[in-house]
């Protein structure tokens, strides 16, 4: 409305000034030599005006003809530019669908149109990789490596490829590289973090932790855990080189990781040590209630040097009995109450648990058989059953299962990646039942415990039966029985055993090992030392015969054309 308004009120302005200009009275002389004219005043205003517009009239038509060569490159730039943006685009889309006869045609169409575009050496360096072609996608990345703006880029592209050719120091100097020119790359950091890891400096990785929660990569709860972790690791290290700094990095983080049980127990270690008892029990206390662990049960148990069996006993029960029901916490008190010949405690610890017994229960009821009774036989029995339990709880990461805590996962290179839980190989199948007791098992379980004044001697051959009678004081009670018509002694190398009943049939003993039909066989694999290699899904494999790669040769700026109407009339004929 206002500008409807704005243009009537010029209108009218015009038309007054017209109208002004007509009623002046009065003529205009002009000369010029011989030539001269007396026009009035109104024809003098409309004969300039129309000189006026002739002339802007003749310079916008000089001015447009000047232009048209630039505006002939220019469109002819756009143009190309826009079929170059156009290849880019359908070639990203094949190369998420798997496309690679597709990507690679719009990967030449980029570089012919779009070559200098970041966007079409992206699309050359993935297209190469979708191939299988390693040393064009590394042409490609270094290309993209040497410009300012797809630096940081092409590093990562490199640092891709130096995984997947198993070459982890180039891997890392890359990723060092790439630290430098942004401190604030996650996979930059993760990847130095784990080779200082991976050599040991903890100190380093200290330093890229810090600068990964200054920049905001870790959050402060994730921060404080992992600090611990590092500095638990350097404890453990200099624990028997500079106890000073190892016990100042326990200290620390116990303080950041209070649940962290390798820190937890070598904080107690030390603090127990220098004579401070309750706070060394109140830190294995404090991780204890988080994850019952037979690391804290043992550092619990001996918080006090000198104290006699009996009182490890009575302290390792007042610890389980912060976690009531616990199996961490019954294999303690059975630990203990072994050391202290309390075996009916031992026995009534473990009594929940041997129905279904893991492989240390049923080791420490061995154990117990053999050191109270002096029955070998059922000791024998208990361990056979170890063998086939179930696996107990270990140090495990990303399927890798570990005899002692490790910071780091040597699979993947993950930080704190190793947890207290029990191998995946140990759970149970759902396509068998459980594992049943052979019938050597049962009878030596099922057999009363034998009195005897001295322990039996082991014998080398014990032959399976189904019935066991204890046998006299002056035999060895595990030796096989003789034939009457066989006068040999007892100390004979190879013993005749006596045949069975004819009713009976025979039983063989029961095989060490039992074949597992639910978990196949695999050989175990190679685990890296500092990066895992982890193979692409769309990796084909590497060709032998590499295909030729365009940015071999230095891609440069173009070359100046001619200006002007020559350079105009040279490209009227050319291709747009």
């Amino acid at each position: 409305m206002v500008r409807i308004i704005l243009f009537l009120v010029l209108i009218a302005l015009a038309a007054a000034g017209a109208a002004w200009v007509a009623d002046q009275p009065g003529e205009v002389v002009m000369s010029w030599g011989s030539w001269g004219a007396r026009p009035s005043l109104p024809v003098f205003v409309m004969l300039l005006g129309i000189v006026i517009v002739a002339a802007l009239l003749a310079w916008t038509i000089l001015l447009a003809l000047w232009r048209t060569p630039e505006r002939i490159r220019r469109g002819r730039r756009e143009r190309r530019h826009a079929r170059g943006r156009n290849a880019i685009t359908q070639g990203l889309l094949a190369i998420g669908h798997g496309d690679s006869s597709a990507a690679r045609a719009h990967a030449e169409v980029a570089r012919k149109h779009a070559a200098h575009d970041p966007l079409a050496l992206l699309l050359h360096a993935q297209s190469a990789q979708l191939d299988g072609d390693r040393d064009g996608a590394q042409r490609a990345f270094r290309a993209m490596a040497e410009r300012e703006d797809t630096r940081l880029l092409g590093l990562r592209g490199l640092f891709i490829e130096a995984q997947r050719a198993d070459d982890p120091v180039a891997a890392v100097m890359i990723a060092e590289e790439a630290l430098k020119l942004a401190p604030s790359s996650s996979w930059a950091s993760h990847a130095v973090l784990g080779f200082c890891c991976a050599k040991g400096d903890w100190t380093g990785a200290l330093t890229i932790l810090d600068n990964n929660q200054s920049s905001g990569l870790i959050d402060k709860p994730t921060y404080r855990r992992q600090r611990g972790v590092l500095l638990t690791a350097r404890a453990l290290e200099l624990q028997k080189v500079d106890r000073d700094l190892s016990r100042e990095s326990a200290m620390e983080a116990i303080q950041l990781a209070p649940t962290l049980v390798p820190a937890a127990v070598l904080a107690s270690k030390f603090e127990s040590e220098a004579h401070q008892v309750r706070r060394s029990m109140r830190i294995v206390e404090a991780a204890w209630l988080a994850q019952p662990h037979p690391d804290l049960a043992d550092a619990y148990a001996h918080v006090k040097l000198g104290d006699s069996a009996r009182q490890r006993l009575v302290r390792v029960e007042t610890l389980a009995a912060k976690a009531p029901g616990h199996i961490e916490g019954a294999l303690a008190i059975a630990r203990a109450a072994i050391d202290a010949s309390e075996f009916a405690k031992a026995r009534a610890a473990l009594a929940p648990f041997i129905a279904a017994p893991t492989q240390r229960v049923a080791l420490l009821m061995a154990e117990i058989e053999r050191t109270e009774h002096g029955d070998s036989g059922r000791a024998r029995a208990w361990t056979l059953r170890a063998v086939r339990a179930l696996h107990d709880p270990a140090w495990t990461a990303d399927g890798y299962v570990s005899d002692r805590w490790r910071p780091v996962s040597p699979v993947t290179g993950r930080l704190d990646a190793f947890q207290w839980q029990t191998p995946v190989a140990a759970l149970p199948s759902d396509k068998g039942s459980t594992i049943e007791s052979s019938p050597f098992e049962e009878a030596m379980l099922a057999a009363p415990a034998p009195r005897r004044v001295e322990p039996p001697r082991e014998a080398e051959n014990e032959p399976a039966a189904t019935v066991i009678e204890p046998a006299p004081v002056t035999e060895q009670d595990n030796a096989p029985p003789l034939a009457a018509a066989d006068p040999a002694p007892a100390a004979e190398a190879t013993p005749a055993p006596a045949p069975p009943p004819a009713e009976s049939a025979p039983v063989t003993a029961a095989p060490l090992f039992r074949a597992r039909q639910d978990l196949p066989k695999v050989n175990p694999s190679s685990i890296p030392a500092v990066i895992p290699i982890i193979r692409a899904p769309d990796d084909p494999g590497i060709d032998e015969d590499g295909a030729p790669d365009e940015f071999s040769e230095q891609i440069g700026p173009p070359k100046a054309q001619a200006g002007g109407w020559r350079g105009f009339l040279s490209r009227w004929g050319g291709e747009p």
